[in-house]
C-alpha cells in the first residue's frame, strides 16, 4: 500500500505536460507561445476596439468585450506557466500554486460559459423582440448578468477548490497535464475522492445542461423569427449578428464535449492532456479572429486602431 501524505506535507505536483520528449519541447514552446501571443493581441485588439468606437457601446459588445478579458485570463492561466517549465526544464508546481491554477481555471472556463449564454439571451432579445430591446437590455440588466455570471464562476471554482483542500495525497503527485486540471488533481488522492468526483460531474451537468437549454431555446426562437421575415435584409443582418455567436458556441461546447468524450475513451492520460488544449487555448485564440471577419462595424473599429497604431 503506498504511504498517505498529510495535504500539508505536500511541497510540490510534478506537471508531466503534454509529452516527454525533449525533441519535442522547443516545437511546442514555439508553438504555445505564438498561440498565447495571438490570443492576448487578438482579445486585446477587441476590448480597445469596444471601448474606443462609441458605435459599439451596445449590450452585444458589452459582453463580447468581456469575454475577451475572460479568454485572456483563461490563457493566462495556463500557458505561461508551461512556457516557464519548457524553459527551466523544471515540472514543480507547489501545492498551492495548483490549486490556485485549479481555482483560476474553474473561474474562467465556467465564466465563459455563462458569458456565452448571456450573449444568446442578448441575440434572441435583438431578433424577437426588437422594439423592446432597448428596454430590456438597459444598462442595468447587463451588469447583473455579468455579475450572476461571476458569481456562478467563483461560487464553482470555490467549492471544488475548497473541496480538494480536504484530500490527502499519495507520494505519487504526477499530473499527466500541462496545468492543474480538477479531475486529474482529485485522481491522485489516496483518501476517499468520491464525493469530489460526484460533485464535479453534477456541477458540470447542471451548469453545461442549463447553458446549452438557454442557448438552444434562443436561437430555436431566433430561427423562427428569422424565417418569419419577408425582407432578404433584413434576414441577412439578423443572421449575421448570430453567426458569430453560433460559431464561438459550437466551437467551445464541441471542443469541451470532444474532451469528455476522449477522457471516457481514451484510456492515456496524456492524450485527453492534449484534447484539453482544444477547450483552454484554441477557442480563446480564435474567438477575436471570428467576430473581427464576420463582423462589419468591428472589422471598422479594428481598421481605425490599427491606422493610428501604425502613424504613432
Amino acid at each position: 500500500m503506498m504511504p498517505v501524505r498529510n495535504r500539508t506535507d505536500i511541497s510540490e505536483f510534478l506537471l508531466l505536460g503534454l509529452t516527454d520528449d525533449p525533441e519535442l519541447q522547443p516545437l511546442l514552446f514555439c508553438l504555445f507561445l505564438s498561440m498565447y501571443v495571438v490570443t492576448i493581441l487578438g482579445n486585446l485588439l477587441i476590448i480597445l476596439a469596444v471601448l474606443s468606437d462609441s458605435h459599439l457601446h451596445t449590450p452585444m459588445y458589452f459582453f463580447l468585450y468581456n469575454l475577451s478579458l475572460t479568454d485572456i485570463c483563461l490563457s493566462t492561466a495556463t500557458i505561461p506557466k508551461m512556457l516557464l517549465d519548457i524553459q527551466a526544464k523544471n515540472q514543480g508546481i507547489s501545492y498551492v500554486g495548483c490549486l490556485s491554477q485549479l481555482c483560476f481555471v474553474l473561474i474562467f472556463v465556467v465564466l465563459e460559459n455563462c458569458l456565452l449564454v448571456a450573449m444568446a439571451f442578448d441575440r434572441y432579445v435583438a431578433i424577437c423582440h426588437p422594439l423592446m430591446y432597448k428596454i430590456i437590455m438597459n444598462p442595468r440588466l447587463c451588469g447583473l448578468l455579468i455579475l450572476l455570471s461571476l458569481s456562478i464562476s467563483i461560487g464553482d471554482a470555490l467549492l471544488h477548490t475548497l473541496m480538494a483542500l480536504q484530500l490527502s495525497f499519495c507520494t505519487d503527485l504526477e499530473i499527466p497535464h500541462f496545468f492543474c486540471e480538477l479531475a486529474q488533481v482529485v485522481k491522485l488522492a489516496c483518501s476517499d475522492s468520491f464525493i469530489n468526483t460526484l460533485l464535479a460531474n453534477f456541477m458540470a451537468s447542471v451548469l453545461s445542461g442549463i447553458s446549452l437549454s438557454v442557448i438552444i431555446f434562443s436561437y430555436i426562437q431566433i430561427i423562427s423569427s428569422l424565417l418569419q421575415m419577408t425582407t432578404v435584409g433584413r434576414k441577412y443582418k439578423a443572421f449575421s449578428t448570430c453567426g458569430s455567436h453560433l460559431l464561438v458556441v459550437t466551437l467551445f461546447y464541441g471542443t469541451g464535449l470532444g474532451v469528455y468524450i476522449s477522457s471516457a475513451v481514451i484510456v492515456s492520460s496524456r492524450r485527453t492532456a492534449v484534447a484539453s488544449v482544444m477547450y483552454t487555448v484554441v477557442p480563446q485564440m480564435l474567438n477575436p479572429f471570428i467576430y473581427s471577419l464576420r463582423n462589419r462595424d468591428m472589422k471598422g473599429a479594428l481598421r481605425k486602431i490599427i491606422s493610428r497604431i501604425t502613424f504613432l
